[in-house]
């Protein structure tokens, strides 16, 4: 039997979170208890809005805890905490990351757990196949995806919806990128060795418009180029060099554009690095207020 943790961190969104607990308990009730023992880790980031009475039973859930946080530190950062908060005070083998709104779909928690126990040594991403935001925005994605490709040599088609075996939990935590961006600093872990995926389609929220708008996909985007800092600054680097060498004698303002562009990047990332703070990550669990149990 392998015992899996579920990570949801949660800010202002309870009617989504429960609603999430619900379809995860009703997709798995074809799990049995000898197989895996199922558990949620809720990381409240100091919510203002009140959580509601939840009356709902679960059966595939073992238990739920909400850990509730003193002050709000951000997603990436309610994942690094979450993480930390696991591996320091429970037993398992594996931690599955989904956001609270819907857009991981719980329908592909069954496969996405088959494939773990498939591979007990890989990690397993939901590589996403479909989006379901406008136009613009997959646009604007797709061009975050080939910035990251061409700027770290690093092809991330996941976000934070994967499955993680233990080893790499405890690899992660002792990574300040992981305070910073989840999704930068297992890019750093993973290849095609000890990675395997399934197909992902990205859900439509529970309630609300979708948070992730065109400013919070590029602070994304600069967070996961932070991590690779190092090989950014040289390929910015062999990229100024070699595109002024092109336009010598055909400079202009339209022709700056791209230099003014890449070097606005390179400060962005530099300033961004220094979110990657061990000391702040080690003493993150000196945030939490307290822990109640739903379950």
């Amino acid at each position: 039997m392998k015992k899996i943790k579920i990570l949801i961190p949660v800010y202002n969104d309870w009617q989504s979170v429960f609603k999430l607990l619900e379809n995860i308990d009703v997709g798995l009730e074809a799990w049995d208890s000898d197989v895996a023992h199922i558990s949620v880790v809720i990381i409240n980031d100091a919510s203002m809005e009140e959580r509601p009475i939840n009356t709902s039973t679960y059966n595939s859930l073992k238990s739920i805890q909400v850990i509730n946080m003193k002050k709000n530190k951000g997603h990436e950062r309610c994942n690094a905490a979450g993480l930390k908060y696991i591996n320091d005070n429970s037993e398992f083998d594996l931690v599955v990351l989904m956001d609270a709104d819907g857009e991981d779909r719980p329908e592909e928690l069954g496969p996405l757990l088959c494939k773990a126990y498939e591979y007990p040594d890989k990690i397993i991403t939901a590589n996403r196949v479909k989006r379901s935001e406008s136009f613009f925005f997959k646009s604007c994605y797709f061009f975050h995806k080939c910035l990251t490709f061409i700027f770290t040599g690093k092809s991330i088609k996941y976000g934070n919806y994967t499955c993680l075996p233990k080893f790499v939990v405890k690899e992660m935590i002792k990574d300040s990128a992981t305070w910073s961006s989840f999704s930068g600093s297992l890019a750093k872990i993973i290849n095609d060795i000890n990675q395997a995926s399934i197909s992902s389609i990205r859900g439509v929220r529970y309630f609300g418009p979708s948070k992730m708008s065109f400013i919070n996909l590029l602070k994304h985007s600069l967070s996961i180029l932070a991590v690779f800092k190092t090989t950014l600054l040289i390929r910015s680097m062999l990229f100024l060099i070699i595109y002024l060498f092109l336009i010598i004698g055909k400079m202009s303002i339209i022709t700056l554009i791209p230099v003014i562009a890449v070097i606005i990047m390179m400060i962005s990332v530099i300033i961004l690095s220094r979110r990657e703070n061990i000391l702040e990550f080690n003493s993150s669990l000196d945030n939490i207020k307290n822990i109640e149990k739903l379950k």
